[in-house]
C-alpha cells in the first residue's frame, strides 16, 4: 500500500499544499487505498442541516432536482462540501478495509458500522447511486464509498440505540458537549434554535448544567417545534419569534431576564442573519456560540463591534472532547428525549 499522510494530504488534487476541507478537488478513487486510510460502504449521508436546507430551497423540494445537485457537487469536488454554505454533514457506513498502518492502532474491524464525526466537506466520497431522500432528517441513502483519514475520528453505533436515530444525534454531536463545557450553575441560558435537532439537546444539556438557581430560555421559529419544546419541560421560558429579526427578540428577552439579558447564547439555527439576535441578547462579557454553519463571521464581529457590544464569540467546532459520549448518554438518559428523537428522526 502507498503511504499516505496523517490528514490527507495525498487526497487533493488542486489547490496542492492545503488541507482536504478548503480545497477544491480530491481524489475519490477508492480501487486502491493508502496504508492510513479506512475505507467505508457508506449506507446513509446525513447532511449539515444549512446544507440540506440550502439544497432543498434550491431544488424547489424536488427530489430529482435534490439528486442531482448531490451528484453534481460530488462530481466536481470528489466530496460533499456545499458550495454556497462550505459545509457537508456526516456519513453512516461499515468498515470495509483498514490501512496496514492503522491495523492493530485502532479499535475498529472490518464490518463494524460506524458514523464518521468529521465533515462530508473533507471526506473522499463517491456515490453510485442515491436510493432514498428523507428530507424532514437531511438523511440520504446511498450506495457508494468513502475515505476515513488517519487523523479523523469516529463512533461505532451502540448495539442499544438504533442506528438512524443515533446517527441524526452524532450529527450535532458538538453543541451539546460544548454546552456542557460552557455553561455553569446559576448561568442565565439563550438557545436560539431551540425546537431543533441541536437545540433540544442543548436545552437538556443546559438544564442539568444551570441547577436550580439558572435559566434555560428556547426560541423557536414555530408554534409546533415551541409546543414540543414546553412539553419536554428543559426550558424555564420557551417563545416563538423570528431571529433574523434581532430587536424583537432582544425586547422579549429582555423581559424575560429584568434587563439584565443572558450569560451564554447558543445559536442552532441553520439560514443566516440570525447573528445579532444572538449578541444583543447577550450580556457584557458574556458568550456567544455559533454552532450554525449558517453564522457569518463578518456580519457577527462587525455587528458586535457596531453596537458596543463586549461579548466572547465562539465558532462552532463540532469536535469537543467526549461529544459522542456526552450525546448518546443524553438520549439513554431521559426517556421524552429519546421518544421525541426517536419519532422525529428515526
Amino acid at each position: 500500500m502507498k503511504q499516505g499522510d496523517k490528514y490527507g494530504l495525498h487526497r487533493v488534487i488542486k489547490p496542492k499544499g492545503v488541507l482536504p476541507q478548503p480545497a477544491d478537488k480530491l481524489d475519490n478513487n477508492m480501487d486502491e487505498i493508502y496504508d492510513n486510510e479506512i475505507l467505508i460502504d457508506v449506507l446513509t449521508l446525513n447532511i449539515d442541516s444549512a446544507s440540506f436546507t440550502q439544497i432543498y430551497e434550491q431544488a424547489g423540494g424536488n427530489e430529482e432536482k435534490i439528486a442531482e445537485i448531490m451528484l453534481d457537487i460530488v462530481e466536481k469536488q470528489g466530496k460533499h462540501r456545499n458550495p454556497v454554505t462550505g459545509s457537508g454533514g456526516m456519513l453512516l457506513g461499515v468498515v470495509e478495509k483498514i490501512g496496514d498502518a492503522l491495523k492493530g492502532k485502532i479499535d475498529l474491524k472490518e464490518g463494524d458500522k460506524i458514523a464518521t464525526l468529521v465533515s462530508l466537506s473533507l471526506t473522499p466520497l463517491r456515490i453510485d447511486k442515491i436510493k432514498e431522500i428523507r428530507s424532514d432528517v437531511d438523511q440520504v441513502d446511498i450506495d457508494g464509498k468513502a475515505i476515513l483519514f488517519e487523523s479523523g475520528i469516529y463512533a461505532k453505533i451502540p448495539e442499544d440505540l438504533p442506528e438512524k436515530l443515533a446517527l441524526s444525534a452524532l450529527d450535532v454531536a458538538g453543541a451539546p458537549a460544548q454546552t456542557a463545557k460552557l455553561v455553569k450553575p446559576g448561568d442565565t441560558v439563550f438557545i436560539i434554535g431551540a425546537g431543533g435537532k441541536s437545540g433540544m439537546l442543548c436545552c437538556y444539556e443546559a438544564r442539568k448544567r444551570t441547577g436550580v438557581t439558572g435559566k434555560v430560555i428556547g426560541l423557536c421559529y414555530s408554534q409546533s417545534s415551541a409546543d414540543r419544546l414546553v412539553k419536554l419541560g428543559f426550558c424555564d421560558e420557551v417563545f416563538v419569534g423570528d431571529a433574523t429579526q434581532p430587536i424583537p427578540v432582544m425586547k422579549t428577552v429582555s423581559e424575560l431576564t429584568n434587563g439584565e439579558m443572558c450569560d451564554i447564547t447558543i445559536n442552532n439555527v441553520n439560514i443566516p442573519d440570525t447573528e445579532m439576535a444572538s449578541v444583543l441578547c447577550t450580556k457584557d462579557t458574556g458568550i456567544v456560540y455559533f454552532f450554525s454553519m449558517a453564522t457569518s463571521f463578518t456580519k457577527a464581529a462587525l455587528g458586535a463591534e457596531g453596537v458596543g457590544s463586549d461579548v466572547t464569540m465562539l465558532i462552532g467546532n463540532g469536535y469537543t472532547k467526549g461529544h459522542a459520549e456526552i450525546t448518546l448518554q443524553e438520549l439513554r438518559e431521559n426517556d421524552q428525549l429519546r421518544e421525541v428523537f426517536t419519532e422525529l428522526y428515526a
